[in-house]
């Protein structure tokens, strides 16, 4: 229940000639340390997927303005989004670890990719990835094989893992991306994911199964298999169909671009106009799965990146700044979505290829996405933008204070007022990312008199407004 509290909001406006006079912002310390990680704890009971509330905002928000309403809470931040991918193909740099300890990671998958339906896994792998996950303090998830795999194989890894080694480990898939098998069709998958999963739960009752790791999911689902047989939507439905009550967790890939394997790099432009997308995949996957089984189900997104290609060292491929800032915009979007699992593609990536948070001697600007989210809430509050190039997410955090998320988008610095309703701002902790800056602590914003936000070109703004008393 909702208690509703004394009606205070801070409109922050100011005349022309005020944003004329405004200074611009300076760096004055270094980053503060990252937020402590702790270890999860599992339960279980399955996680929920629930509808987003009908929501009443007072006061009505203008045009041309961002808008907060602490008062409407939308649930729970899930703490698995900040994910990654990671696997036997990829080896983490001795020099890296310690940047990765600070990312503030929360899931690893293992071993993401096609490496998993291509060869075997043993117990030293098993072992080496639940190290680093412990190392990192991240929840660990494993695919087991599909492709030449047995459900005896998948059951003896669950057996080894949860009951000989008590390592707990809770999210299991199965296969990678089945839809880029020609020698696969949907009957087929069904049945053999089916036998697998019966395998495995034998052994482990309580462990949560995701699936089906389709490799795209488009607005519409309409993207097609490897040999143009059935679109994502179809895929998907009919795997719901056929083990709806054995899957926990509805989870897809998706990587928009190129579209065709021979297409150049995104634009920056094209790259802008992407994100938008994910405020139509999500809620369409979601009525899919209501109108199959009638129920909702948590969904995962369980790889996803800007490029499918190794592309990199271009103006928008995943290694750049704008790769970055589009990750970022694009994470912000997955969460107001409620996605359940989040894991970017991927952790590392060697010299010669666009992806990775890091690779041998640095990291990379995707990384910083996640240093700037370290100081994000874990109760979404509602927030709305009406500029197609600012978004604005907002959430609580156990300290009460509120923080706000702010991506520019465009290629200018903006302005933008912003209305914070049912709550009384004061000097806010300000943290930048963009090019010159990388996730750092700058000067404070003053919230408690009128003034124009300025959002840097091409950047992330975390405010973070402390609680105050009524």
């Amino acid at each position: 229940m909702l208690v509703k509290p004394i009606l205070r909001w801070t409109l922050i406006v100011a005349a022309l000639s005020s944003l004329a006079a405004c200074s611009g912002q300076t760096v004055t310390s270094a980053p503060t340390a990252p937020l402590a990680i702790t270890a999860p704890t599992a339960t279980a009971a399955p996680p929920s997927a629930t509808a987003l509330p009908t929501l009443t905002l007072t006061p009505t928000p203008v045009p041309n303005m961002l808008y907060v309403d602490a008062e409407q809470q939308l649930g729970p931040i899930s703490r698995l989004v900040y994910g990654t991918n990671i696997g036997p193909w990829t080896g983490i740099p001795l020099d890296m670890q310690k940047p990765l300890a600070e990312a503030g990671l929360t899931f690893l998958r293992f071993p993401g990719g096609e490496w998993g339906d291509q060869y075997n896994l043993d117990s030293q792998q098993i072992d080496e990835f639940i190290a680093q996950c412990r190392l990192l303090k991240a929840e660990p998830s494993i695919s087991v094989r599909l492709r030449g795999g047995t459900p005896a194989q998948a059951a003896e890894l669950v057996r080894y893992a949860n009951q000989k080694r008590r390592y707990q480990v809770r999210y299991w898939s199965i296969g990678n991306e089945p839809t880029l098998y020609a020698d696969y069709d949907i009957p087929r998958y069904n049945k053999e994911w089916r036998a697998i999963a019966t395998a495995m739960r034998a052994v482990d009752p309580s462990i949560m199964l995701l699936g089906p790791e389709v490799h795209q999911f488009d607005p519409q689902g309409a993207s097609k298999d490897v040999k143009g047989r059935f679109t994502m939507r179809d895929f998907v439905r009919e795997f719901l169909r056929a083990n709806g009550d054995l899957v926990d967790i509805v989870a897809i890939h998706r990587y928009p671009f190129p579209k065709q394997p021979n297409d150049p790099d995104p634009t920056i432009a094209m790259l802008r106009d992407n994100s938008r997308e994910w405020d139509a995949i999500i809620p369409a996957l979601g009525a899919l799965i209501r109108e199959t089984i009638g129920r909702d189900l948590p969904i995962a997104v369980t790889e996803v990146n800007s490029n499918w290609s190794a592309t990199f060292r271009g103006d928008a491929t995943p290694d750049s700044l704008y790769g970055a800032i589009w990750w970022g915009d694009v994470l912000g979007r997955l969460i107001r979505q409620r996605v359940e699992i989040v894991a970017q593609f991927a952790i590392h990536g060697p010299e010669g290829q666009g992806w990775g948070l890091v690779h041998t001697y640095k990291v990379r600007p995707a990384y910083y996405v996640y240093r700037m989210y370290q100081h994000f809430g874990d109760q979404q509050i509602y927030a709305s933008s009406d500029d197609p190039l600012v978004s604005i997410f907002a959430a609580r955090r156990s300290d009460g204070a509120l923080t706000l998320m702010l991506v520019n988008l465009g290629p200018d610095e903006i302005a933008k007022p912003l209305m914070i309703a049912h709550f009384t701002p004061g000097v806010a902790e300000t943290w930048l990312f963009d090019e010159q800056h990388k996730a750092e602590l700058i000067d404070p914003t003053d919230l408690s008199a009128p003034i124009m936000l300025r959002l840097p070109q091409q950047s992330m703004t975390l405010l973070v407004i402390p609680a105050r008393a009524l």
